[in-house]
């Protein structure tokens, strides 16, 4: 089985290829292959099918012809990655399968790209949504603070941090304490203003983890900001927001939805060895 590693501003994807839909992605082969001791090491596990090959997705495959089955390193199901998207297609550009431009099919419904010959993606992130909820967030060394919800469309709650040596601080080898969490878990922003529309992030990934960049987490952090700021939301100013993994940029046009901007790099192809996959499947077979 060939795989295909790739990743957007160091959040770091194993894309499975599955046009005809033949592979069971089971949370045990999820969680193996982001193993990074045992396994290839990732975020999360992107499977490459047709839309018209998958349950889910068929619906959608009049106007996204291929689907992005996105699954977390622990084996769970995400609605949508806003880096693994671009990663997505910046795949799917390498194989001829689209052109400069296409929609991809997700959980979350449809996802217009754009890619333009330069090492960015743009990918049409739809509109967010803000849960009447107040979730205040714990996390040492920092004292309870009070979050505001966002899901684009996963959901968030975007935490704000006085400066930039608070946010470095942070310990987020352990899962954020939220009060009250949501019943699937929730992904968490903490933020710092660096400048007019400009922030730096850090974020705990449900299902994974602190990781290098979260695409609906950065689109999260600055509706958020905006929010509580009483900025103007869908002005079309570009806003910049720096992760440990590198910079996206995200703007919302009055008159369309939220736009993320940044890079995707396919790393490397890797062929399994048919070894492990057959340790793989033979677990999968005894947790049935």
């Amino acid at each position: 089985m060939r795989v295909v590693k790739g990743h957007g501003t160091e959040n770091d994807f194993v894309l499975l290829p599955d046009l005809d839909g033949a592979i069971g992605l089971t949370a045990e082969l999820t969680r193996r292959l982001c193993d990074r001791h045992a396994g290839i090491g990732a975020d999360g596990v992107l499977r490459v099918v047709r839309s018209e090959n998958d349950d889910a997705a068929r619906p959608m495959a009049h106007e996204a012809p291929y689907f992005m089955d996105y699954r977390n390193a622990d084996g769970s199901i995400a609605s949508m990655c806003g880096n693994g998207v671009r990663v997505f297609a910046r795949y799917l550009q390498r194989e001829r399968l689209i052109g400069s431009e296409a929609v991809v099919g997700t959980r979350g419904g449809p996802r217009r790209v754009w890619l333009d010959g330069s090492r960015d993606i743009t990918v049409d992130m739809g509109e967010p949504t803000f849960p009447d909820l107040q979730q205040r967030v714990t996390s040492a060394p920092l004292p309870s603070v009070r979050g505001t919800a966002v899901e684009i469309p996963n959901p968030h709650v975007v935490v704000p941090v006085s400066t930039v040596a608070q946010l470095r601080a942070l310990d987020l080898s352990r899962a954020p304490v939220v009060d009250p969490p949501r019943p699937d878990g929730q992904n968490v922003e903490f933020v710092v203003r660096r400048g007019e529309r400009h922030l730096s992030m850090r974020v705990y990934e449900r299902g994974v983890g602190e990781t290098r960049s979260c695409g609906t987490g950065i689109c999260a952090a600055v509706v958020g900001v905006a929010l509580t700021d009483g900025m103007p939301l869908r002005d079309g100013s570009t806003w910049r927001v720096d992760v440990p993994g590198g910079r996206c940029s995200v703007s919302w046009p009055a008159s369309g939805t939220v736009l993320l901007r940044g890079p995707a790099v396919i790393v490397g192809d890797i062929e399994l060895d048919d070894g492990w996959l057959s340790s793989v499947n033979e677990a999968s077979d005894r947790t049935r």
